[in-house]
């Protein structure tokens, strides 16, 4: 069942080149499949077992060791769902009379189906060539369909992914000739016992590699071009989706398979943490462009995953995960509804945007899903924000007290620069050459209302979430070594949390 959900949108890509004239047909119905069977394969989903499970495993390339295998768990299940999700809203965002409609289409399930089965991958070498395929789908899709300066922002995602995959593709065969198993097979790689000094190695490499993907200070750069001048559909996958790839990579392959060196690591990537947040709340309250702004706040939001990781106890852990899914939904939100903003006003600029909340002349409904949208970004109770941020701190507090407050009050920056957008852009009069502006469309309110009502639904009943993730980041970090005093302060009594956590 798992093959299906990444071939499925390979499928409906190449359907749309055979049959061009109906390419958002054929790419809603594919997404829209994918999706169905991804909620199937949730149902199914026995959330009391912390293994793999629907396990796929076909031989391939043996003399390199590459193997098709393909599994879900715990860890992996929230995203896998986020991004069936995003994909098929993104695909609806997409404007009707979008230029080379073909292409871009197929662009955009080819990236969904990557990231898909870069998450259900467990074989090293067949998670980077998943890793590797969408980068040049997404490099097209910005320089093609992006902003004015598409061709320098496109340039740069790839140089930055591209030298991230090469980072990861090295500590990756390294550490297979090292640990001698003859694949690249989690689980074979996983069973190894190598020296201290050579765990932290792969473990500083793969730290890079997935620091650059998330993106961190000072890997960042690449992160604002891409996202402000990469189209909605593209900015709610990018910022939604494939960041993530990022922080899971740092739990699957760093914390679940180097937790001796990991315990090294631990206060040195707090630290880039908390800097990471400080620096991208300051640097988003200077910006006057309103989707650079959210630009530079995911880079904050992205550092509190990051931290709660380092600490590498259940509830930090289980944290990052719901923080995962979390900036995921509010992410894509916040893009689309600028995406509209900018389509109905020509404009993205705070000093020329006013009096957006008018409920006759201008656009009540945006407005009002931008309101709720922040503050689930700004952690207000009863939103998912909450949880996530709520889980990550409490966690991360019991190992690193000093940087976890630091970091709850970077989140007090996140409501400066919102509430300077709502002031400037929803409150105030519309400019006096404004008429009406154009009113949203019913298809264009679709995907704004899924993700506002996820991010209340998942704000008051986190357990949907938590019951299917818990016991197998439990068994993650049970794995990681007792013999350290740093591991001490990390260690969370499991009494102390309850199962059947709901807000």
């Amino acid at each position: 069942m798992l093959s299906s959900i990444i071939w499925l949108p390979v499928l409906g890509a190449l359907l749309i080149g055979l049959l061009p004239n109906s390419s958002r047909l054929i790419a809603g119905i594919t997404a829209a499949a994918s999706l169905a069977v991804t909620i199937v394969i949730a149902a199914m989903f026995n959330y009391q077992d912390a293994g793999l499970q629907f396990i796929e495993h076909l031989s391939w390339i043996q003399p390199l060791g590459l193997d098709y295998v393909l599994g879900l768990d715990g860890l992996s299940l929230p995203l896998v769902i986020l991004n069936a999700l995003l994909l098929f809203l993104a695909v609806q965002s997409t404007n009707k009379e979008v230029d080379r409609p073909r292409l871009f289409y197929a662009l955009l399930l080819l990236v969904g189906a990557a990231v898909m089965g870069a998450f259900l991958a467990h074989n090293l070498l067949l998670f980077f060539l998943f890793y590797e395929l969408e980068l040049i789908p997404l490099y097209l899709l910005i320089t093609i369909w992006g902003g004015e300066r598409r061709g320098y922002a496109a340039t740069k995602f790839l140089i930055y992914q591209a030298l991230s995959g090469m980072v990861l593709l090295a500590g990756f065969l390294s550490w297979a000739w090292f640990a001698k198993t003859g694949d690249f097979n989690y689980e074979s790689l996983a069973a190894t016992h190598l020296p201290a000094n050579l765990q932290l190695l792969f473990l500083c490499i793969i730290l890079l590699g997935f620091g650059i993907k998330m993106p961190l200070v000072p890997f960042h750069t690449w992160l604002p071009d891409a996202y402000v001048e990469s189209s909605t559909p593209v900015s709610m996958l990018l910022g939604g989706i494939v960041s993530k790839l990022g922080t899971y990579g740092l739990i699957r392959f760093g914390l679940g398979l180097f937790p001796d060196a990991w315990v090294i690591v631990a206060p040195w990537l707090a630290l880039i943490s908390v800097v990471t947040a400080v620096y991208g709340s300051i640097i988003a309250i200077a910006q006057t462009d309103i989707k650079k702004t959210i630009a530079y706040s995911s880079v904050a939001h992205l550092s509190y995953v990051l931290l709660a990781i380092s600490a590498g106890n259940s509830l930090s852990v289980l944290g990052a995960v719901y923080q995962m899914v979390a900036h995921g939904l509010i992410l894509a939100l916040l893009f689309n509804l600028v995406g509209i903003i900018e389509a109905k006003t020509g404009t993205r600029e705070l000093a020329q945007l006013h009096g957006l909340l008018n409920s006759q002349r201008g656009l009540p409904f945006v407005g009002t899903m931008l309101i709720l949208t922040m503050m689930a970004s700004a952690g207000i109770p009863g939103m998912v924000g909450f949880v996530g941020e709520f889980l990550s701190f409490q966690g991360s507090y019991l190992a690193f007290p000093v940087i976890t407050i630091i970091c709850l009050g970077s989140t007090g920056l996140t409501s400066v620069y919102f509430v300077l957008i709502i002031n400037r852009a929803l409150f105030g009069k519309l400019e006096e050459n404004i008429i009406y502006l154009p009113k949203v469309q019913g298809y264009e309110r679709v995907p704004a209302i899924i993700l506002a009502i996820l991010i209340v639904l998942l704000g008051v009943q986190p357990n949907i979430v938590i019951s299917h993730v818990q016991v197998t980041t439990d068994a993650l970090v049970a794995g990681v070594s007792q013999d350290s005093n740093t591991l001490a302060l990390l260690k969370v009594n499991q009494s102390e949390f309850p199962t059947g956590l709901s807000l």
